[in-house]
């Protein structure tokens, strides 16, 4: 859903979508926020890889059999919000260095590398929302009448002695037959 702001003129747009708390359902929020972001035509990285630490740590350490967990993607202005709610409030995240040979436990160390800022928010219990921030890059304006120089395209020229290729004619449309059948 997008909205405006009357009093500063910025545009906001968020997003919301509940998820299984499952190693799919962190999947599937990494995707959906892909897809969203390249809708609303803002860059990929690093939100995506932030939106998949915070989704995986929700799965599995905020997990609550038959309870969903929710992803929450709105801009303001220049920052973009990324909000992970999960049912197991009682459970905060702990940024801890992991040992050095350890599999897993880095998840919070990247989203505080990645991310402008980063924290929690407890409840209503039983939930916690897990929330990173990322600063978008200012918008290029177009410059319409501004004079380029150099060509755009560069003209195609076959070599000599070959012959154009042979374009196939578009498909009729489903259940219609082409007219020369």
């Amino acid at each position: 859903m997008n909205q405006k702001l009357a009093a500063t003129g910025h545009a906001v747009r968020n997003f919301s979508v509940l998820l299984s708390p499952t190693p799919r359902g962190a999947r599937l929020a990494r995707l959906f926020a892909t897809e969203q972001l390249r809708t609303w035509g803002l860059p990929l990285d690093p939100a995506q890889l932030v939106v998949a630490e915070l989704a995986n740590n929700a799965v599995t350490h905020g997990r609550v059999p038959g309870r969903n967990v929710r992803l929450l993607l709105y801009v303001v202005g220049g920052t973009l919000r990324i909000e992970v709610t999960d049912t197991l409030g009682d459970r905060l995240p702990d940024l801890h260095a992991p040992e050095p040979d350890a599999e897993t436990g880095r998840g919070l160390a990247l989203v505080t590398a990645l991310a402008d800022r980063w924290g929690v928010i407890p409840g209503p219990p039983p939930r916690k929302t897990v929330w990173a921030e990322l600063a978008l890059p200012a918008p290029q304006s177009p410059e319409h009448n501004s004079p380029r120089s150099g060509r755009t395209c560069a003209p195609q020229a076959l070599p000599t002695g070959e012959k154009a290729p042979h374009q196939t004619p578009p498909l009729p449309p489903a259940g219609r037959t082409h007219p020369r059948e």
